[in-house]
């Protein structure tokens, strides 16, 4: 069964850093674009980064330009997201997802709860 956990998680005081982890089994994950999106309470869900497969290229939503930074590391089948500088307004819950366009294929991990706060 395929897997996404992510961890990492945690509070964090405004201006800290925290680096989420997603570690992917069970699908060949070279072949997915995978990215982290967030959802805060009462909020849509909302993509935060995403990565292409192999790496070379990366987006990130206007709000976490500059502060987050999306990596991935093919050997170990995991992704990364490094958040510094972190604001109130960056709580919420993360998600790793995981994207194959042809065929069709997606996975969603569990989540991993970031707050910040004074």
């Amino acid at each position: 069964q395929v897997q996404l956990v992510e961890s990492g998680g945690g509070s964090v005081q405004p201006g800290g850093s925290l680096r989420l982890s997603c570690a992917a089994s069970r699908f060949t994950f070279r072949r997915y674009v995978m990215s982290w999106y967030r959802q805060a309470p009462g909020k849509e869900r909302e993509l935060v980064a995403d990565i292409t497969g192999t790496g070379d290229k990366t987006n990130y939503a206007d709000s976490v330009k500059g502060r987050f930074t999306i990596s991935r590391d093919n050997t170990k089948n995991a992704v990364y997201l490094q958040m510094n500088s972190l604001k109130p307004e960056d709580t919420a819950m993360y998600y790793c997802n995981a994207l194959r366009r042809l065929p069709l294929s997606e996975f969603w991990g569990q989540g991993t709860q970031v707050t910040v706060s004074s």
